[in-house]
């Protein structure tokens, strides 16, 4: 089995059925496969052999399906890339992979001829909307008309996938999957979540994460299901689209969720179709998940924890009842996956304490690629140092903490932003927090607030100061807080707190 086969075995079984819609334009499973094989014939008459990495920079669309699974269907690797980060990022990702081919958008054309000027493993440059330089490719110019399935052999053992990690402490990883790990992930997900071909699936956030691309937009395509694409996240349209289109299942970062708790007159909108929901990539607040539970009128939410190198099918899941007695925590295992809480000796921790929290699974990655050293640090005994800070608890559920290169250390006590930032999202007139901790010459590290009020109002700092220590150890309490326009974030909705850091202690504000 591979992940290319499944778009072909439904294109047959189930040709009518509706697979995508994109702004409008409908695509059934044949036509969906039919684009697919047009566009592969094209990339085996431009030489693409298996085993190719083909880069694609890309923002949500029909079209980013189609390439994907046109990559699928040649044996070649996919190599999503973000379509945020910077002209020396994009060409560290395109080096890094060794890819040969990329597609994209239009509107990085100038981008991506910056970033391949120097790049001789590049052979081809595919502009997706016709607006190519001269060195470069349109997508029209190498479809086909072949709509037959290509004559190529993938295996389960193939290599499928690089995906870059999201890089919030510094330049991303690239983290090698074959079809057997991403499959798995494809089956872990539709038993968890209980997803089945009558669904409809809607992608807001971006597919070239591994969580929106992984977790459902190959399971959906996998089971049949019917995928609505929205090619940026805009709250509104996203509610609109939900009671339009009967929206089943919902997944989302948690910050998204917030915005859409922002939208004016939210409950005129007919959001009873969805019966499950999930969320990940990011700490939920509590606060903002009690909210979103009211506004969607289900409490089928799952609680999906887990990091790119797993897939990101492998971590924990706290399923929808376990959310009625452990809200706010991780969770447990997810199927097919051993997890552990361990301190600096390997050694699992006791309740209360603080450990790494580990991974063994089949969805794990095979390896970072071209990075060795890393691979040793991150892949250990089988198990996968995923390089964040967890508890456990008596009962055997996880929750996260924090990163081990975010903990705070003040005064010799251990500091955990997650806990802070809980108690913050609270607090009424607060939208969005993030704490770090910088230098201080009495206690070593302080504990800093970056918060962002809601639209209209203004917040006391001491008030807020005081409304902390109702929850809070004294040394715990903020010190500072820094108002800001918005969190700086990564596309997949993870915090940068090493930038804030960065830029703080370079006297520079944070979103200069």
């Amino acid at each position: 089995m591979d992940i290319g086969l499944s778009l072909s075995r439904n294109a047959r079984r189930i040709p009518n059925k509706t697979a995508i819609i994109y702004e409008g334009e409908t695509y059934s499973y044949e036509r969906f496969n039919n684009e697919v094989n047009k566009l592969a014939h094209g990339l085996l008459k431009q030489g693409v052999k298996k085993g190719d990495k083909i880069a694609f920079m890309m923002k949500n669309s029909d079209k980013f399906m189609i390439v994907y699974y046109a990559i699928m269907k040649v044996g070649a690797i996919a190599v999503p890339v973000n379509f945020r980060l910077t002209i020396n990022e994009v060409a560290y990702i395109l080096d890094d992979c060794d890819a040969s081919i990329v597609f994209f958008d239009g509107d990085y054309t100038s981008l991506i001829n910056y970033a391949t000027a120097e790049n001789e493993k590049i052979y081809m440059k595919v502009a997706i909307d016709n607006n190519a330089f001269d060195d470069q490719l349109a997508y029209e110019e190498i479809l086909t008309d072949n709509i037959i399935d290509p004559n190529v052999i993938v295996d389960e053992s193939d290599d499928v996938e690089i995906l870059y990690t999201s890089g919030t402490t510094g330049y991303p990883k690239g983290a090698l999957f074959d079809h057997h790990r991403v499959l798995h992930v494809v089956f872990n997900t539709s038993m968890n979540m209980k997803i089945n071909p009558g669904d409809n699936l809607l992608h807001v956030a971006p597919l070239f994460h591994s969580a929106q691309l992984n977790l459902f937009m190959v399971t959906g395509t996998y089971l049949g299901c019917t995928q609505v694409i929205h090619q940026s996240f805009e709250p509104e349209k996203v509610l609109e689209a939900i009671e339009k289109y009967k929206i089943s299942i919902f997944f989302s970062v948690p910050t998204m969720y917030n915005f859409l708790l922002q939208v004016p007159n939210k409950e005129k909108y007919d959001l009873s179709s969805v019966t499950r929901c999930g969320y990940g990539a990011a700490p939920m607040p509590v606060a903002v998940l009690e909210q979103t539970i009211e506004l969607f009128g289900t409490d089928q939410f799952y609680n999906m924890c887990g990091q790119t190198e797993g897939g990101p099918g492998a971590g924990i899941f706290l399923l929808p009842e376990e959310h009625k007695y452990k809200m706010g925590a991780g969770g447990k295992a997810s199927l097919n996956t051993e997890v552990r809480v361990v301190d600096d000796n390997g050694n699992d921790i006791l309740p209360g304490q603080v450990g790494e929290f580990i991974i063994q699974s089949e969805m794990v990655m095979k390896r970072y690629y071209n990075k060795p050293e890393e691979t040793k640090k991150t892949l250990k005994n089988g198990w996968l140092y995923t390089g964040d800070l967890a508890t456990i608890d008596e009962d055997g559920y996880i929750t996260l903490v924090d990163r081990k290169k975010d903990m705070i250390i003040s005064g010799g006590e251990n500091v955990y932003s997650t806990e802070i930032e809980q108690v913050l999202y609270k607090y009424p007139k607060l939208l969005e927090s993030a704490v770090i901790g910088l230098p201080d010459p009495t206690w070593g590290e302080k504990v800093v607030a970056i918060i962002v009020p809601k639209k209209g109002e203004k917040i006391d700092h001491q008030d807020l100061k005081d409304f902390c220590r109702k929850f809070l150890a004294g040394y715990k309490v903020p010190v500072e807080f820094i108002e800001e326009v918005e969190i700086p974030r990564n596309a997949s909705g993870k915090v940068l707190k090493y930038k804030m850091r960065e830029a703080l202690n370079s006297g520079k504000k944070i979103n200069a």
